[in-house]
């Protein structure tokens, strides 16, 4: 009924359930609905989503319905708010339309500078291999997506062994699940053998290559390389690309070092996903994120819900955030 809202079925069978019996907890309301407990967990996080469930003072660590006439009142503002937003973004896909056609009809006249398309594998390895020639001091990467495929690997060595015996600075940035990796590892190992210097991280912004700190390369869409490159030059971009690369880069571990744990008892890896979590991704953004399977993503947040004592992953990021394990 209030599926317009946001709210499915499930979620507003266990809000409505809720609303009468505020003392029950998961077990209570799966066995009154004939309902395992995992659909009920979901429909749990649903109605966190949609902020019609608030942390209980009276049962600490448990939840509480939000009442009727507050809770469809924040429906109503939310579906106010996205009907506002979509507005919003049409407007704003209207002007970026439009500037991409302006961008595009002044490259083909040649008299744009400082951005460039490339279309295809062909054309952006073709492009790499110009800029690797022509630098001469210093090549910084993002590599994301976890363990690097065998194709990546062999069109990135010849690239990377010209710059290394020209005397170029090789930087480059992994996430840490390649460690796991051994052909991204046995690559990673052969560039500092030559001179390159390698680091990992649990996360990265995107793929990019930046030469020189003249010159960066970097995908149209961060989710599909193959769609495309953008190559971008122009000192305030570059500025800024160059500052985003440092900051990642002085937090990031050498690949040969011990990825110890906090003070918290977490990895840097089990920290980034609990903070994925309380951004509200889903298993499959977050593994994705992380470079890792979507088995090993549910592995680890299984591991993190035990050891919070949670049994939802809404329950897991309001513990976490409690312990400060999020900051």
């Amino acid at each position: 009924m209030l599926a317009s809202l946001g709210l499915d079925a499930d979620a507003e069978t266990v809000y409505r359930l809720m609303l009468t019996h505020q003392d029950w907890g998961v077990a209570e309301l799966a066995g009154h609905l004939g309902r395992p407990e995992p659909e009920i967990r979901a429909a749990l996080d649903r109605l966190a989503e949609l902020n019609l469930l608030r942390r209980s003072l009276q049962a600490p660590g448990g939840v509480r319905p939000v009442s009727p006439n507050l809770g469809f009142q924040l429906l109503l503002q939310r579906q106010q708010a996205e009907l506002l937003a979509q507005q919003q973004q049409f407007a704003e896909s209207q002007a970026a339309i439009s500037t991409l056609l302006a961008e595009y009809a002044e490259l083909r006249t040649g008299e744009r500078h400082g951005v460039e398309y490339l279309q295809g594998i062909d054309a952006i390895q073709a492009r790499l291999e110009e800029l690797a020639h022509r630098s001469t001091h210093e090549c910084l990467s993002f590599m994301p997506g976890g363990a690097q495929s065998a194709a990546s690997l062999e069109a990135s060595r010849p690239l990377d062994e010209q710059l290394m015996r020209r005397g170029v600075r090789v930087l480059t940035a992994y996430l840490d699940s390649v460690r796991n990796d051994t052909p991204t590892v046995d690559y990673a190992h052969w560039l500092h053998d030559n001179g390159g210097e390698v680091r990992t991280v649990p996360a990265l912004p995107l793929r990019m290559v930046l030469f020189d700190r003249e010159v960066a390369l970097l995908p149209v869409d961060p989710d599909n390389t193959k769609k495309g490159a953008v190559q971008l030059t122009g000192p305030g971009v570059m500025t800024a690309l160059v500052s985003l690369f440092d900051q990642v880069w002085e937090r990031a571990a050498p690949l040969g070092s011990v990825r110890d744990r906090d003070a918290a008892g977490l990895t840097a890896q089990e920290r980034e996903l609990l903070r994925q979590l309380t951004q509200g991704a889903t298993d499959e953004i977050a593994a994705k994120k992380l470079g890792i399977g979507l088995r090993t993503e549910r592995r680890i947040m299984s591991e993190l819900m035990a050891r919070l004592g949670a049994r939802s992953r809404f329950e897991a990021g309001v513990l976490a955030a409690k312990a400060g394990w999020t900051d």
